[in-house]
C-alpha cells in the first residue's frame, strides 16, 4: 500500500518536471525562431530599436580609434620589455665574464706556485689572493674616476668612492651597462695588471713593498694610460685600437714586473759567476698545468666580455681568441723542442697564454688565419723572448715578461697588419683575413701606443720602485731567501710535515 502510494507520487512529480520544462523552453525561446519571420531581419529589427535607430553608428569611428590606440600602445610596451630585456641580458653577460676574469686570478696564483720552489709557495699564493682585494679598493677609491671620468685626453676625474652619476664616467642611466657591472668587470681587469707583476718579482721581493707597489700601480698608472685608450683619451681618439688589452693591460703589467725584476736583481744562485744561467725548476707542474686551462677558460670572460654586451660579437670572438691559444701552444712547444731535443711542459704552457695575450688587441678586428698567425708568431716568440731576458741577467722566474709584454706589443702591433681597414666591426673569413691588413696609418697608430704607453709606465714604475727601495728596501735578506719566503715573511709552510728540498738552503747552489 504505501509503495503504490509512493509509486504514484514519483510519477506525478515527473510529469510535473517535464511541464515546467517546456514551459521555460518556450519562454527562453527568441521570437526570431518563428519561421513566419526572417532571422537575421528580426535581429537587425531587435538591434535598431534598443540603440535608437541608426545612430549607433556614430560609434565606429571613436571604436577604431580606441582600437588602434590600443594596439599602438601595446606594441610600445612590446619594444620598451624587449629593450629592457636586452638590457638585462648584457648586464649579466658582462658580470659573467667579471667573474671569470676574477677567477683567472686563481690560475696566476697557482701557475706562478707552480713555476716556483716550495719554499716560497705560501708566500706566493698570498700575493696573489691579496693583490685582488688591494686592486678592488685602490680602483673604488681613485682608480675608476682617473679612467673613465670626464676629464681630458690625459687623465680623468669623477668622484671618489665610485661616486657621482653614471654620466660621470661615461654610461647612461637610461640603458646599456649600470655603473656597478662596468665598475666591477674594470677592477678585475685592473687586478689583473696587478698580479702580472708578482711572477716577476717572486721568490726575493718583500711582502709590504710588494703591496704598496700594487696599490700604486692600480689607483694611478694603470689607470691613467687607460683613460688614454679606453676613456675617451687621446689616443683613442688618435686611432689607436687595443680591444680588450694586450697593451692596456698585459704591457702594462709587463713593463712594471720588468722594472720590479731589474730593481730586485736575479735570485741567489740563478746565474754562476761567469755568467752562465742556473735551473731553479718549479716544484709543481701538475698545477701549473691545470691552471693553464682555468686561464684559458677565463680568458673567455677577458676577450668576449670585453665586448660589453650580449650580441652575436660574442662567438666570433670566442673563437679567434681559442685558435690563438691553440696555435700558440703548439707552436711554443715545437720551437722548445727544436732548440732543446726536448718538448718542455712551461714552455707549452707559456705559449698558451702568449697566444692568449697576443690576440686580446685585436680578437674582433682580425680574421680567422690572423688569429692564426698572431698565436703562431707569440708561441715562437715567447721561447726565444725567455732565452734573451736570461742573457741580460733579468731573472723572471715565471716568465711574465716575455708573455706580458713582449706578446702583448706583438698583439697589439698585429692589429695593424691583419685587421680591417678602417672597419673595425670583424674580420674577414678564412684565410681572407690574412690580406685585409691594417695600413700604415693604423700600423703607426699602434707603435705610438706601444711607446707612449711603455714609456710612461716605465717612469712610473722606476719612480715607485726608487722610492721603496730607498725608503723600505725591496728586497728580503739573504738568510730569508735562503731559508724560504714561507718562513721569513709569514711564518709559516705551505707543505707543512712532508719532506722538504734542502739543496739550495746552504748557500750553495
Amino acid at each position: 500500500m504505501l509503495s503504490d502510494c509512493v509509486e504514484g507520487t514519483s510519477v506525478e512529480m515527473s510529469k510535473l518536471v517535464l511541464r515546467n520544462r517546456a514551459r521555460f523552453r518556450r519562454r527562453s525561446k527568441p521570437s526570431f525562431w518563428n519561421a513566419s519571420v526572417p532571422p537575421f531581419d528580426q535581429a537587425v529589427k531587435r538591434l535598431l530599436g534598443r540603440v535608437g535607430g541608426w545612430t549607433w553608428v556614430a560609434c565606429v569611428p571613436l571604436t577604431l580609434v580606441i582600437l588602434a590606440t590600443w594596439g599602438v600602445a601595446a606594441q610600445a610596451q612590446d619594444e620598451i620589455t624587449a629593450a629592457d630585456v636586452q638590457n638585462t641580458l648584457d648586464n649579466i653577460w658582462v658580470l659573467i665574464a667579471a667573474f671569470l676574469v676574477i677567477f683567472m686570478n686563481a690560475g696566476f696564483g697557482m701557475l706562478e706556485t707552480g713555476f716556483c720552489r716550495q719554499k716560497n709557495a705560501v708566500n706566493i699564493l698570498t700575493k696573489n689572493l691579496i693583490v685582488f682585494a688591494l686592486a678592488t679598493l685602490s680602483f673604488w677609491f681613485i682608480g675608476f674616476s682617473l679612467m673613465f671620468g670626464g676629464g681630458n685626453g690625459f687623465i680623468g676625474w669623477g668622484n671618489f668612492f665610485l661616486g657621482g652619476a653614471p654620466e660621470l664616467y661615461g654610461l647612461s642611466s637610461d640603458g646599456g651597462l649600470t655603473k656597478d657591472t662596468f665598475f666591477l668587470f674594470q677592477a678585475a681587469f685592473a687586478g689583473t695588471a696587478a698580479t702580472i707583476v708578482s711572477g716577476a718579482v717572486a721568490e726575493r721581493v718583500k711582502f709590504i713593498d710588494f703591496i704598496i707597489f700594487s696599490l700604486l700601480l692600480t689607483a694611478i698608472s694603470y689607470p691613467i694610460t687607460g683613460h688614454w685608450v679606453w676613456g675617451g683619451g687621446w689616443l683613442g681618439g688618435l686611432g689607436f685600437h687595443d680591444f680588450a688589452g694586450s697593451t692596456v693591460v698585459h704591457s702594462v703589467g709587463g713593463w712594471a714586473a720588468l722594472m720590479g725584476a731589474a730593481f730586485l736583481g736575479p735570485r741567489m744562485g740563478k746565474f754562476t759567476e761567469d755568467g752562465q744561467v742556473s735551473a731553479l725548476p718549479g716544484h709543481n707542474l701538475s698545477i701549473a698545468t691545470l691552471v693553464c686551462l682555468i686561464l684559458w677558460i677565463g680568458w673567455f670572460g677577458f676577450n668576449p666580455g670585453s665586448q660589453l654586451a650580449a650580441d652575436l660579437a660574442v662567438p666570433y670572438i670566442a673563437v679567434t681568441t681559442n685558435l690563438a691559444a691553440a696555435t700558440g701552444g703548439v707552436a711554443a712547444t715545437f720551437t722548445s723542442w727544436a732548440m732543446s731535443g726536448k718538448p718542455d711542459l712551461s714552455m707549452t704552457i707559456n705559449g698558451i697564454l702568449a697566444g692568449l695575450v697576443g690576440i686580446t688587441a685585436g680578437c674582433y678586428v682580425v680574421g680567422y688565419a690572423g688569429a692564426f698567425f698572431i698565436g703562431l708568431v707569440a708561441g715562437i716568440l715567447v721561447v726565444f723572448s725567455v732565452g734573451f731576458f736570461d742573457s741580460i741577467k733579468i731573472d723572471d722566474p715565471v716568465g711574465a715578461v716575455s708573455v706580458h709584454l713582449v706578446c702583448g706589443m706583438w698583439g697589439t702591433l698585429a692589429v695593424g697588419l691583419f685587421a680591417k681597414p678602417n672597419n673595425f666591426t670583424q674580420g674577414g673569413e678564412g684565410i681572407a683575413g690574412l690580406f685585409y691588413g691594417g695600413g700604415v696609418a693604423q700600423l703607426g697608430y699602434q707603435i705610438v701606443g706601444i711607446l707612449t704607453i711603455g714609456l710612461f709606465t716605465v717612469v712610473a714604475a722606476s719612480i715607485f720602485w726608487g722610492i721603496l727601495k730607498a725608503t723600505l728596501g725591496i728586497r728580503v735578506s739573504a738568510e730569508e731567501e735562503l731559508k724560504g719566503l714561507d718562513i721569513g715573511e709569514h711564518g709559516m709552510e705551505a707543505y707543512s710535515g712532508f719532506l722538504k728540498d734542502t739543496t739550495d738552503m746552504s748557500g750553495v747552489m
